[in-house]
């Protein structure tokens, strides 16, 4: 396999996984022209179901990995072609 898709996958894999594990009751992010807030019912670590915010936030931090494990794979590959 391709390096670049096997870190993609593992950057994808790692972000969703520390978003789970971050996911906040409550939580805002502001940052220069954006402004996200996130809040959920009851506390992120009651093990209860997931809200809509928390898989937003989830989603976010898996999108982040996937980018950077993207990038690590252009690094790692030498900027070869896919």
């Amino acid at each position: 396999m391709n390096t670049k898709v096997i870190l993609l996958v593992l950057g994808l894999l790692a972000g969703g996984l520390t978003g789970y594990v971050t996911r906040p009751e409550s939580a805002e992010i502001n940052l220069p022209g954006l402004n996200i807030q996130i809040t959920g019912e009851g506390r992120a670590e009651s093990g209860g179901k997931l809200t809509s915010d928390q898989w937003q936030h989830i989603g976010i931090f898996a999108a982040i990995g996937a980018i950077i494990g993207l990038g690590l794979g252009f690094v790692v590959g030498g900027g070869r072609r896919i």
